[in-house]
């Protein structure tokens, strides 16, 4: 095989992940409002890059769902739409279950009441009916499973897909479309079956939390009966 003549990517590569990165901190914190176009020139002025890495940064989150593009026409701000919060709350469900229960089991002590402390925070935004703290926490919260699951492969998935599918949750009216009612409960389920160490349990929590239909946790009352 010929050596390779061309110059290396990696500086472009490392750019692009730079560009990325601030991308997405100013769509998540609300910078970038949504529906706001995305112009090149307003993008290389700020950013002070080139095209390319903004081109491939933007591609990037197209793929992450947080900006739509029609290709020689605009580029945006996804905005997150009602009749999806359904879909993108039950795909959480499935990935943060799996990383749930796999994270249990190896989760250290103070990791537990790491746990036990973000689970009181979210109970409280449920409380106040407040849809996007909850959102953030909550996201949180997931994230500490998904670091101690053991699974790379499944790290990776969420680091790739969640910051889309969480903000797409990002709706006015989430409190009515989601079941709200019942998620302090699963949130206190899954925080009993995580100090309990019992993966199934807590699997089934977090599932119900995030609107997956089958068997319900018990509530932790009745769990230690």
């Amino acid at each position: 095989m010929p050596v390779p003549t061309s110059a290396p990517t990696t500086e472009r590569q490392l750019l692009r992940d730079t560009v990325r990165s601030r991308l997405r901190e100013a769509i998540l914190d609300g910078t970038l409002e949504p529906g706001e176009r995305l112009h090149d020139d307003e993008l290389v002025a700020w950013l002070q890059v080139s095209r390319t890495p903004i081109r491939e940064a933007l591609s990037d989150l197209v793929r992450a769902g947080l900006v739509e593009m029609a290709p020689n026409r605009w580029t945006r701000v996804a905005t997150p739409d009602a009749g999806q919060a359904v879909e993108a709350v039950q795909t959480l469900g499935v990935l943060f279950g799996g990383a749930v229960r796999l994270a249990v089991p190896r989760l250290p002590e103070t990791v537990v009441k790491q746990i036990s402390a973000a689970v009181a925070v979210c109970v409280g935004d449920i409380e106040r009916d407040d849809g996007p703290a909850l959102n953030a926490h909550a996201v949180a919260l997931f994230d500490t499973y998904v670091e101690h699951c053991g699974n790379s492969a499944l790290k990776k998935v969420c680091r790739d897909v969640t910051d889309g599918l969480a903000y797409s949750l990002r709706v006015p009216n989430i409190v009515e479309v989601l079941n709200w009612a019942a998620m302090s409960g699963s949130l206190v389920a899954l925080e009993q079956a995580t100090r309990d160490r019992d993966p199934i349990r807590a699997e089934l929590a977090a599932e119900a939390m995030h609107e997956l239909p089958g068997e319900r946790p018990l509530s932790p009352d009745r769990a230690g009966s």
